[in-house]
């Protein structure tokens, strides 16, 4: 690569390193073992959600090693540094799912806090489990800098070992870490046994990596390929595998091409390349939680893309995409079978994609797409041609129940059974239905509610999935039907509907709801509707106590309660890009 010389008097890095002023945040680097060549070069912040939280985590620190390298061999100078993760298949089914959410929020505002504190002048962010991905591009959008994101890669798939104390169908399937979940519920109903469980979970996660099948975390890792913010094909290969040090290398390259063209993440993350983000969600059954995510991303740039928006993309996009949890195959899977890159050729054939938006190589989608000389498999990426189903593998719900929306995800449920109708079975939180769900206590047919789990009311907007998964373990998962103001994990499956919106705490129609009231959930036709007239409702609200009390009174989850807005926006908690004064890179 030739040299490069930038000129630093517009970069925000001159703030810290140039002129006679400057000399005494010189010494600093200097007591580092800078070189003077290396303080006058831009600056570009290694961004790294590294811990020892979960295995989603754990080798970022190894990958942000290479991504110097890149930078380095262009020409800048990589300063790392780390943020928080709450890892959610830790902190899923008790209290500590709370900050699950609310950890996306902490993650963009310290990796803002931190560009802005040491005027960096680009970032490489490195992010491994669900909510801090679009945190890191959330903080990325936010400050507009010349932005690559690169995802730490999914975990290998399991394999049970073959002998009869573990049940057959898994020992003839590829293992995740929902697996394990459905065994408790198989467990509490004494189809396995505690030598079978005490198996499973010893070899469901074999190694380093994010939750293998296509929840939350991979489905956000798609998303950064196809918005444009990762290198084509960098987030498919499993986290072990050495050659993800190759892509963080050609990222750490890449950002300062991109500082030498000074091509900002807003050039990159657009209302077009939002829109082929959906797309890829859709068609890959991907988590509901992009949803979510989506809005928070648009947001940051001042653009309004909201649950509405997202969903109007899932209903009209083919679902072709075989993975887990709807379907049988895993990250690794799509990786081996061509990844993202194929996936949008396939988009592409019919018209669905956007070529023209910029990615982080400096390139179109479009150009880039010219580049892969690979096609669907027919096996884990079908043919767009023929689909598994016509439409997306997410769907977006409305009605009387849910005004500002909802959201469930049909990949692999059946388009007869997308449909139900059952008296409603009222819970006030999730424990108390996960203690229902362990006894039995609820009878097949219903729709069990689970409400005061929305972003202010949990206060955090917990995902559920210990109580889908105890459904599924004792084989009720397609006789019931459950709905709630939460969040569902990207690894339930069963019809489960989520992020009902207001939420109760608002004063949202799920909070009126009582045993019995029945309720109709038509995935077809996007609605979600409860058996009671406008009078109805309305007497019932007037006659609401209000909110819940929560034992959240101060810290971190009470400012966020105070501070979240709807869950149709993305829950987010400051006004967004459309109420800027400035911008960061040019002050």
């Amino acid at each position: 690569m030739l040299n490069r010389k930038f000129d630093k008097t517009r970069l925000p890095s001159r703030h810290v390193t140039e002129g006679p002023a400057r000399a005494p945040h010189r010494s600093y680097y200097y007591a580092m073992g800078m070189t003077e060549d290396e303080i006058h070069q831009p600056l570009v912040g290694v961004a790294t959600c590294w811990n020892e939280a979960a295995p989603c985590n754990i080798s970022l620190n190894r990958q942000a090693q290479a991504v110097k390298m890149g930078v380095k061999q262009a020409f800048g100078t990589p300063r790392e540094f780390t943020t928080i993760t709450v890892t959610d298949g830790i902190a899923m089914g008790h209290e500590g799912m709370r900050s699950s959410l609310a950890s996306r929020e902490a993650i963009a505002d310290t990796v803002e806090l931190t560009m802005r504190g040491h005027c960096y002048d680009a970032i490489v962010g490195l992010a491994g489990c669900d909510k801090s991905l679009p945190g890191m591009m959330m903080a990325m959008v936010r400050l507009n800098v010349p932005s690559v994101f690169i995802y730490g890669g999914s975990i290998l798939p399991g394999k049970a070992p073959q002998i009869d104390e573990v049940p057959e169908d898994f020992r003839s399937r590829d293992l995740t870490v929902q697996d394990m979940f459905e065994a408790v519920g198989r467990h509490q109903n004494g189809t396995m046994s505690d030598k079978a469980l005490d198996v499973l979970e010893r070899v469901a996660c074999p190694s380093a990596g994010a939750c293998g099948g296509q929840f939350t975390a991979n489905t956000m890792a798609c998303v950064s390929e196809a918005i444009g913010l990762a290198l084509m094909n960098s987030s498919g290969m499993p986290a072990p595998y050495e050659s993800r040090d190759q892509y963080a290398e050609a990222s750490g390259q890449a950002v300062m091409t991109l500082l030498d063209r000074n091509i900002r993440a807003r050039d990159v993350v657009t209302r077009k390349s939002l829109e082929n983000a959906a797309r890829v969600v859709a068609c890959t059954g991907g988590s509901t939680n992009a949803g979510l995510h989506l809005p928070a991303i648009a947001h940051e740039a001042g653009i309004e893309f909201f649950l509405d928006d997202v969903c109007d993309i899932f209903r009209e996009t083919p679902y072709f995409v075989d993975l887990k949890p709807g379907g049988e195959y895993v990250a690794k899977d799509l990786f081996d079978a061509g990844g993202i890159p194929v996936v949008m050729k396939e988009l592409r054939k019919a018209g669905l994609i956007h070529e023209d938006c910029i990615t982080a190589t400096g390139r179109s989608i479009g150009e880039e797409l010219d580049r892969i000389d690979r096609e669907a498999d027919g096996k884990v990426i079908y043919p767009i041609e023929t689909p598994i189903s016509k439409t997306g593998g997410v769907v977006g719900l409305k009605g009387n129940l849910a005004p500002e929306g909802a959201i469930v995800k049909v990949a692999g449920i059946a388009e007869e059974n997308q449909k139900f109708t059952g008296p409603a079975r009222v819970f006030e939180c999730e424990e108390d239905a996960f203690e229902a769900v362990k006894k039995r206590d609820y009878a097949e047919g219903e729709v069990i509610v689970i409400r005061n789990e929305g972003p202010s009311g949990g206060p955090g907007m917990r995902e559920m999935l210990a109580t889908t998964a105890a459904l599924s373990g004792q084989g009720m998962g397609k006789k019931v039907a459950l709905i709630t103001d939460g969040r569902f994990s990207g690894a339930t499956r069963g019809f489960c509907v989520g992020h009902v919106g207001p939420e109760a705490a608002h004063g949202g129609p799920i909070a009126l709801l009582r045993n019995g009231d029945m309720i109709t959930i038509d995935a077809i036709s996007g609605n979600l509707s409860v058996d009671l007239s406008d009078d109805e409702l309305a007497a019932r609200k007037s006659d609401w106590a209000g909110p819940r009390e929560t034992i959240y009174g101060s810290g971190a989850l009470w400012k966020y309660a105070q501070l979240v807005g709807a869950t149709y926006k993305g829950a987010v908690t400051h006004p967004g890009g459309a109420d800027e004064r400035h911008q960061y890179m040019d002050l």
